[in-house]
């Protein structure tokens, strides 16, 4: 019996920040996903794993990442990359979020640079992570998905066994740990399909 349900934020909950990079890679005349390819580059212990774990600071990131960046033939601006976190809420996931809420368990786990608690207006974003009982943010517990401590926090936080858990994020990456723990996972390419594969598993509507 399911008794979980985690979410990812970016790219679930959120719309993508890979819409972002894409607009900006076209701006900038840069080949299309590399913004995508230099974040899968050493994923443990390049800029971006070690900024969402806040083990650099902003400006510190910003240098190695465009480092990064030129080590594989390429010019970015670093600071355009960080506008691009910053995606709108998706209705319909936020809808089926509260009907979830409402029967299960819920979490919320997100790699993320800047913990939530700590940003001046969250607003509507705000209300919605307030619906989650337990979460898990890389930028306050110093590990970041796909690494298991993740997945392990989130589960202890509930008090469910990851096999109680169903989980959904747009990064296979991230499924793949999350998958072998015991936990069933969903892929969000298309939120709509997603929700109703969803549905399915927890056994009642969403929409």
């Amino acid at each position: 019996m399911i008794e979980a349900v985690l979410f990812d934020f970016g790219g679930v909950i959120l719309t993508s920040p890979f819409d972002a990079f894409a607009a900006y890679e076209a701006e900038a005349g840069l080949p299309p996903d590399t913004i995508r390819r230099l974040n899968a580059t050493n994923p443990d212990t390049n800029a971006w794993a070690r900024f969402e774990r806040r083990e650099v600071d902003p400006g510190e990131f910003a240098r190695l990442f465009e480092a990064e960046a030129a080590a594989s033939g390429h010019t970015v601006d670093a600071g355009r990359i960080l506008e691009g976190l910053h995606g709108a809420l998706r209705p319909t996931m936020v809808e089926a979020l509260r009907r979830c809420a409402a029967r299960l368990k819920t979490a919320l786990l997100t790699n993320n640079i800047i913990p939530i608690g700590t940003q001046p207006s969250t607003g509507p974003v705000g209300e919605v992570v307030d619906l989650f009982d337990v979460v898990v943010e890389s930028s306050v517990v110093g590990c970041r998905k796909p690494e298991r401590r993740f997945y392990e926090l989130a589960c202890e936080g509930l008090g469910v066994a990851p096999e109680a858990c169903v989980f959904l994020d747009d990064l296979g990456v991230n499924l793949k740990p999350a998958r072998a723990m015991g936990m069933t996972t969903i892929k969000v390419a298309d939120p709509d399909d997603a929700i109703a594969e969803l549905a399915v598993v927890v056994g009642f509507p969403l929409g």
